[in-house]
């Protein structure tokens, strides 16, 4: 009694995170396996990362419910990263991904990633989303997927025409569409038959009708936890001398931490606990990737759908995920041919499920009806990463954004006074910006020339250097011969 009211005293939520960990383990399972063979490495990559995600990352401050593993959100990149660089690079992408995390995080900028635009991570998402779904319809009918995104989808025409005749593709994708099946119509059962997971419980009904049925699909490729670790060599660290190495790493870090720290104020909101502290979230994010960079792992992220398990699970602190990484590490362990059990069909439903939940359908629609601009930038930065690539596509939404939020930012209004007779005059107010500037102009060059003109400018909070020449010019060729020069009143702030 003494022993167990002392354990009380120290770990006050052991039952509910104890229970919480099975939960999220359960979760994490099929998904960190999925993630890897979809990425082109490994399965057991997928599991080294889960582990470190639970072992490492949970147990440092920062986001003290969320936890952390290979997401879904990274699974392009890494695949056309492999492909490009190769499997031995992957551990330097990851380790340099993990370092500047890490300096970031000392530097106090992981706050700064709540200042980029929501339709930017949304559509980063989208196009996320339907790569995955594109890719992962090769492997469920038993092809190989193409390498880029538009070639993914464009190929699908010819791979369904191939699949038709062929038994094998057919009952492969019978198989992969009866795990998205299972997935969808699982959060419809009674609470009580849920008790496993979804996404486990559609790999494991797989696995059994495949075993059962003697069905001929490809299974996962068993490698065993230590051959799969490869840590980088010196050969790998010379290709950072590479310009576009440098272009993944950067697109790594800068992905990797947006989905962390927006998946953090996402939780957030499921809980009553501490809030996240964002710097200390990002360092911790970074610790985790420095390690899987140095195990040759695929890189973290923090997972909103393992988070919002554990919190939904009544997890209390950070000892539910460090617990799911303890669990991760014994399967991985004392259980890897289970693994290979497993068809790749039912992990490639998974992530097709997985990538349909990466578009945010409804949230369009909305957006569409309230904000046109901010559902064009989603929309345009979803096609870039399909047509382009994760990296250019996500600068190319950036990009698009900082437009917005600067002509949103420079409302300028010119409003004309003509009383028939004495001066014509004209208010310009708001912000005069280079944005705004040929619409300007045109309206102020429609004045009469043979007319006095007074231009008020004292209603302007902002004038540039680009308008304020504009307008001088303006006025010094406007007023025509025998006309009083155009009279311009300044703005009332100086320096404006």
């Amino acid at each position: 009694m003494p022993l167990i009211a002392g354990r009380n005293r120290r770990f006050p939520h052991w039952r509910q995170d104890l229970t919480a960990s099975f939960v999220v383990f359960l979760v994490a399972l099929p998904l960190c396996v999925g993630v890897a063979v979809a990425s082109g490495v490994p399965a057991e990559l997928g599991l080294v990362t889960g582990i470190v995600g639970g072992l490492v990352t949970g147990f440092l401050p920062g986001s003290s419910l969320q936890v952390s593993g290979p997401a879904a959100g990274l699974t392009v990149l890494v695949f056309g990263a492999v492909d490009r660089y190769g499997l031995s690079a992957l551990g330097v992408l990851v380790l340099a991904a993990g370092l500047i995390q890490l300096v970031m995080g000392a530097l106090k900028l992981g706050r700064w990633f709540r200042a980029i635009s929501l339709s930017v991570v949304e559509g980063m998402l989208a196009g996320i989303g339907l790569v995955l779904i594109a890719g992962q319809l090769y492997p469920a009918a038993g092809l190989e997927a193409p390498a880029s995104g538009i070639g993914k989808l464009t190929g699908l025409p010819g791979a369904a025409a191939g699949a038709l005749g062929s038994t094998e593709a057919l009952t492969s994708l019978a198989l992969g569409a009866g795990t998205v099946a299972v997935l969808v119509l699982w959060k419809r059962l009674p609470k009580r038959a849920r008790t496993l997971p979804g996404a486990l419980a559609a790999v494991v009904l797989a696995t059994a009708v495949t075993a059962a049925l003697g069905l001929p699909v490809a299974t996962v490729e068993v490698n065993g936890l230590l051959d799969s670790v490869q840590p980088p060599g010196a050969d790998a660290f010379g290709e950072l001398a590479n310009v576009g190495i440098l272009g993944t790493i950067v697109a790594f870090t800068l992905i990797a931490s947006a989905e962390s720290l927006f998946s953090a104020a996402a939780v957030d909101r499921l809980h009553d606990g501490p809030r996240t502290e964002y710097d200390k979230e990002l360092m911790a994010q970074g610790a985790g990737n420095t390690v899987c960079g140095v195990l040759g792992a695929l890189p973290m992220t923090a997972v909103i759908v393992r988070s919002s398990a554990n919190v939904g699970a009544g997890a209390r602190t950070r000892a539910s995920r460090v617990l799911h990484g303890v669990w991760l590490l014994l399967f991985a362990t004392l259980l890897p041919s289970a693994l290979a059990l497993i068809p790749l069909p039912a992990l490639a439903g998974v992530l097709v499920h997985a990538g349909w939940k990466l578009i945010p359908f409804r949230g369009l629609v909305s957006l569409w009806r309230g904000h046109r601009g901010e559902a064009l930038i989603l929309v345009v930065t979803a096609v870039s990463i399909v047509a382009v690539n994760m990296f250019e596509g996500v600068l190319i939404g950036l990009a698009l954004s900082v437009v917005k939020a600067a002509w949103d930012a420079s409302h300028l209004r010119l409003e004309i006074v003509d009383k028939g007779a004495g001066p014509v005059q004209a208010h310009l107010t708001g912000n005069a910006t280079f944005l705004r500037l040929p619409k300007m102009l045109e309206s102020l060059e429609a004045l009469p020339q043979d007319r006095p003109v007074e231009l008020d400018l004292s209603g302007l909070h902002h004038l540039d250097h680009a308008c304020r020449t504009a307008l001088e010019n303006w006025a010094g060729r406007h007023s025509a011969a025998g006309t009083d020069p155009v009279k311009l009143t300044e703005p009332e702030k100086s320096g404006v």
